[in-house]
């Protein structure tokens, strides 16, 4: 046990990653701060993984995240000559049993902890459309339950009233009542005798609930957790052969690639959502927007403003046809803008297109007008309108306590630490003490 095999794998690893011991611990240490665990290796922990020495159970896929985002390509345990966790992590079941394993470790309060430490991986392995399109395993027959489209019905109304609560009060409560319903409902449905317009009716709308599902849990920051959910949203999209839901969870994970700062693999997403057959004006808006957004975060700034071009002509004409409340929409689009023109330096434009959506944003949509007036504010103070920014930063506070988000509450963090070196400023100094009683003392720390 003192004198331990060399891990040839993992040498081999690093040899291809061509790093020096310092950049492989300083990738590791990287990753772990993004996880929430910051990490403080120096080399010679790095050549004692090399010399064979085992790195902790909890820091093995934190170096095997940092390996697949050197390599651009998924990394396993052994590939890297790591032990191969149990079997029950690593098989692969089957659509239906993977959605209930799934929801249930999210459903269970005991599991918060650890999902909490989950971190976006940008090498994981997103199936093509032919990859998924009618795959899933054969109805269970001789059930004592047959469904129907009523069962359907269902499931599509309580999406969408999961959905409203999600946009009023945040994911966080929302997001278990969503996880068990997928397991104690849905998943049965799943395997339900039915008819096949009705099986892949009922199918499309699972992929719907894991598509929200993931994107609360994106809302939360369990990032690891949330591309999990949006891979079997695209493998239900798949079996039901619903190509546009397909497409929409393509774009939720370019989004969520996008807002964590993986520009190349959020352009590689929008692209391939962009795909997405018979789309109508809202639907190309809805995709093309997130286009121009990645590309402005790559520096591609003639594509983004293609797209965003391409984004407002579509918007016009959706609009034109008719106004569609719960979808893409004015204050969606001046949100893309915003982000394009924040992306390409245009602080000034990008303020102005912020406050533009905030003032077209529907009411019910508190958790976004949130967010994004918080937003707005960092924009404002970043271009010296301090007291402009108090008074935005005031206007979150007015909804914050009715919302329960994980990235609402690390923008409010965020805020103190922004407005801390302006407290001689009346304005400043009253925003500063109002949050002091309006947000969560872990937040000031």
């Amino acid at each position: 046990m003192d004198n331990p095999e060399p891990n040839g794998d993992l040498e081999r690893l690093y040899r291809a990653a061509g790093w020096t011991l310092r950049q492989f611990v300083q990738a590791v240490n990287r990753v772990g701060t993004e996880q929430g665990t910051p990490l403080k290796y120096r080399e010679p922990s790095a050549h004692q993984w090399l010399a064979g020495h085992l790195p902790r159970k909890n820091v093995r896929p934190v170096i095997l995240e940092a390996l697949s985002r050197r390599l651009g390509r998924p990394v396993s345990h052994s590939e890297a000559g790591f032990p191969t966790p149990s079997a029950r992590s690593v098989r692969r079941p089957g659509t239906v049993e993977g959605v209930i394993d799934l929801g249930r470790q999210d459903m269970d309060p005991s599991r918060r902890g650890v999902l909490g430490a989950s971190l976006f991986s940008v090498a994981v392995t997103v199936p093509d459309w032919p990859d998924v399109v009618g795959r899933m395993e054969a109805a269970q027959t001789g059930q004592t339950q047959r469904i129907g489209m009523p069962e359907v019905d269902m499931v599509i109304a309580m999406t969408e009233r999961i959905s409203e609560l999600d946009d009023q009060f945040g994911g966080r409560h929302a997001r278990p009542m969503a996880a068990a319903f997928l397991v104690n409902t849905v998943s049965p449905y799943l395997r339900c005798d039915a008819p096949e317009s009705v099986r892949q009716a009922m199918m499309s709308a699972a992929s719907d609930l894991c598509y929200l599902t993931g994107y609360m849990a994106v809302d939360e920051g369990v990032h690891e957790l949330a591309q999990q959910y949006y891979l079997k949203a695209l493998e239900l999209a798949g079996a039901a052969q619903d190509h546009v839901t397909y497409c929409t969870t393509l774009r939720g994970m370019s989004v969520q690639a996008v807002d964590t700062g993986h520009g190349r693999e959020a352009m590689r997403l929008a692209d391939a959502a962009a795909a997405a057959p018979q789309a109508g004006p809202r639907m190309r808006a809805f995709l093309a927007g997130q286009q121009a957004h990645a590309s402005a975060q790559i520096g591609d700034r003639n594509n983004a403003l293609m797209y965003l071009r391409e984004a407002e002509v579509a918007m016009e004409k959706a609009e034109a046809r008719e106004k569609a409340f719960g979808s893409y929409d004015p204050a969606a689009l001046n949100y893309h803008t915003s982000q394009v023109r924040y992306e390409l330096g245009d602080m000034n434009g990008a303020v102005e297109a912020m406050q533009q959506s905030d003032r077209l944003r529907y009411a019910v949509y508190r958790r976004t007008r949130v967010k994004e007036r918080i937003i707005l504010a960092e924009r404002q103070l970043s271009i010296g309108h301090l007291e402009a920014a108090c008074a935005t930063w005031n206007q979150a506070l007015d909804d914050y306590p009715l919302v329960q988000s994980g990235r609402v509450d690390q923008k409010m963090q965020a805020m103190f630490g922004l407005i801390r070196p302006h407290l001689r400023n009346h304005a400043a100094r009253e925003l500063y003490e109002r949050a002091r009683l309006t947000t969560p003392a872990s937040l000031m720390a």
